[in-house]
């Protein structure tokens, strides 16, 4: 039998029969009707194919527009299905928020939209955790009985989390964030999310060794980075049936995670995944997309990891705004440069994989 964490989340990823021909209905008038009127989305493309964008963000303050304005969005990229998550916030940070802001509204949408939980409660109780080094049985306790708090509330997955984020002016999250990828708290979420078999997804500069920090980047961040990529591997490790997405292959700050980098990691360990971000506003130091063009060192990797990346664009539906949805728009048409096995790999095929569950 076949069951999907989170209330009303099987409908939303059923994988044959109406469910699966869904995927490929053509939009119809509902659907023109919603994304006309608004200028941000009557000027978006379609994809060549339905596809899943893993990775998004909404208005918490504005559920109802927010995601109104992302099923708009949907229709106009050819959207087939999105996946909201929780901001990742660090322990001081007073607007720290978690899936039950969100969740009543989301519901009203089984067969779109799902939700990750953890980045305003989890991910600040990891960082605190690790901050004064107390990972006792009281701490693991609340821990465990928080994240199992939010599966039985409907999240399909633990994320957005954080194991080093920095402070940059076009994040929301603008305190600086790090804990080893292999502290306590941590090992322990992998344990939780193996059991219920749900993924992890982690936001994590990629730094193979300890460096200054860029110049770039002033406080909050430290003067120092520290080394990552070895409690990554330990995490990995730790056990492997813990589903791990790494967010935003593509939206490098610092110049280490290359298409080797990652090769690395995916051959040594097979509960690795990524998701691939392209930002055309801040493209970082190794974007797959140059001139509007898929990089073959990008596509290799693809093509020689086929069941291990999806569509993750970070974009943020945000109703005040009026900025163009560039990251959603982008991701999107880098599908149309896939080859066609391929495409519907990471388009649907992947994503729907790694968040559905057998028992």
């Amino acid at each position: 039998m076949t069951r999907i964490r989170g209330k009303g989340v099987a409908a939303a990823l059923m994988l044959s029969g109406a469910g699966l021909a869904s995927l490929y209905a053509q939009p119809g008038a509902d659907e023109e009707r919603l994304q006309a009127g608004n200028p941000r989305t009557a000027v978006l493309k379609p994809a060549s194919l339905p596809y899943i964008d893993a990775h998004v963000h909404i208005d918490q303050h504005d559920p109802e527009g927010a995601v109104q304005l992302l099923l708009r969005a949907m229709d106009g990229l050819n959207g087939a299905k999105a996946f909201i998550q929780t901001e990742p916030y660090g322990p001081d940070n007073p607007a720290r928020w978690d899936a039950e802001m969100i969740l009543p509204v989301v519901k009203k949408h089984p067969d779109k939209l799902i939700v990750l939980g953890g980045g305003g409660t989890l991910n600040p109780m990891i960082l605190q955790s690790w901050r004064t080094r107390d990972s006792g049985p009281e701490v693991k306790r609340n821990f465990r009985e928080r994240a199992e708090e939010l599966l039985r509330e409907g999240v399909s997955g633990f994320g957005e989390l954080s194991t080093e984020h920095f402070s940059l002016p076009q994040s929301p999250v603008k305190d600086y964030e790090y804990a080893p990828a292999d502290s306590p708290l941590m090992l322990l979420l992998a344990d939780i999310a193996a059991e219920h078999n749900v993924p992890i997804d982690l936001h994590m500069e990629a730094l193979p060794d300890d460096i200054a920090t860029p110049a770039d980047m002033g406080p909050p961040n430290p003067p120092r980075l520290h080394a990552n990529i070895a409690p990554l591997e330990r995490l990995l490790a730790h056990n492997p049936r813990a589903k791990l997405i790494w967010a935003h292959a593509g939206s490098d700050n610092v110049g280490f995670r290359s298409p080797e980098m990652m090769r690395k990691l995916l051959q040594a360990h097979p509960n690795l995944y990524m998701e691939i971000k392209y930002d055309p506003g801040f493209p970082g130091k190794d974007p797959p997309i140059v001139d509007g063009k898929l990089k073959p060192e990008w596509l290799k990797l693809y093509q020689d990891f086929p069941d291990r990346f999806i569509i993750g664009s970070d974009q943020h539906f945000d109703p005040p705004a009026t900025v163009p949805l560039a990251r959603a728009q982008q991701n999107a048409l880098l599908l149309n440069q896939l080859p066609p096995d391929l495409r519907k790999k990471i388009a649907t095929e992947n994503a729907l994989r790694i968040y559905s569950s057998s028992h």
